[in-house]
């Protein structure tokens, strides 16, 4: 009798440590079907990868969430929606979007970009934008003869702002007076910012600048150094767009070798 007691005690014990095991892998039983924490973990990764980091406080409510999508699921199964063609397309296309995902995923944690690569773009972005930038302005016409006659009308006194707002065809700068704001000379095209960089403060073109737009004429209003941002203001900016740039290069890469019939 105490032998058969004994047993029978032991097997429960066994299943209710089996039932606590069970209870602590699951965040709950659904009509006899268990739902794992897992998808509370997915779910809760997929909220901190779309800027909505999970707190304690949330718990329950992803908990909710996954018992209701298990809830919904069942049912769904259970009215055999899962054999329709439309669920098995859509299913398909969700299953590509994912593996295409994990493996750009996988392709940035194994092509990391270092301090060195971003060090390096850096200082190609200096040396581009490097140098003095200019605080110009310009009118902008049509033929010659009308920017000569707007130069002779300049050097007897006529305001450089007030032509520009009603002459200049540049609709951007020439409702400000023909103002251009600091710039490099790179962000001119080149006839432009030939004939700025050789003004000083406060200087004038004296003959029309021509280019593929029309006429110009070009005032200095200022200069100095260019004003770059540091590496450390600009690193996650120009990490992201490396990153970009070498998954885009992968895609290209992967895309060439494919053989297509």
């Amino acid at each position: 009798m105490k032998q058969h007691t004994l047993k029978t005690l032991t097997a429960i014990a066994v299943l209710g440590a089996a039932s606590v095991g069970a209870l602590a892998q699951n965040v709950a039983i659904v009509n006899g079907k268990a739902v794992p924490k897992a998808r509370m973990e997915v779910l809760a990764q997929q909220l901190a990868s779309a800027g909505r980091p999970v707190t304690p406080e949330m718990e329950p409510q992803l908990r909710e969430e996954v018992i209701a999508r298990e809830v919904f699921m069942q049912e769904a199964q259970k009215q055999g929606l899962d054999a329709s063609d439309d669920y098995k397309s859509q299913l398909e296309l969700a299953r590509q979007a994912i593996l295409i995902r994990t493996l750009f995923e996988n392709y940035r944690k194994t092509n990391p970009v270092t301090d060195a690569d971003v060090q390096a773009e850096y200082d190609k972005f200096v040396a581009a934008n490097g140098g003095k930038e200019y605080k110009a302005r310009h009118i902008l016409v049509e033929t010659e003869d009308q920017a000569k006659k707007i130069i002779a009308d300049l050097k007897k006194g006529a305001k450089f702002e007030d032509i520009a707002k009603k002459q200049s065809k540049d609709p951007g700068s020439g409702a400000n007076g023909g103002d251009l704001d600091w710039a490099n000379p790179a962000s001119f095209v080149p006839e432009f910012s030939e004939a700025m960089i050789k003004l000083n403060k406060g200087e004038m073109t004296q003959v029309p600048v021509k280019s593929q737009f029309g006429y110009h004429i070009i005032r200095v209003d200022d200069v100095r150094q260019a004003q770059l941002p540091k590496i450390d203001e600009v690193k996650p900016q120009v990490t992201q767009q490396l990153q970009q740039q070498r998954l885009q290069k992968y895609q290209e890469e992967l895309r060439a070798k494919a053989k297509v019939e």
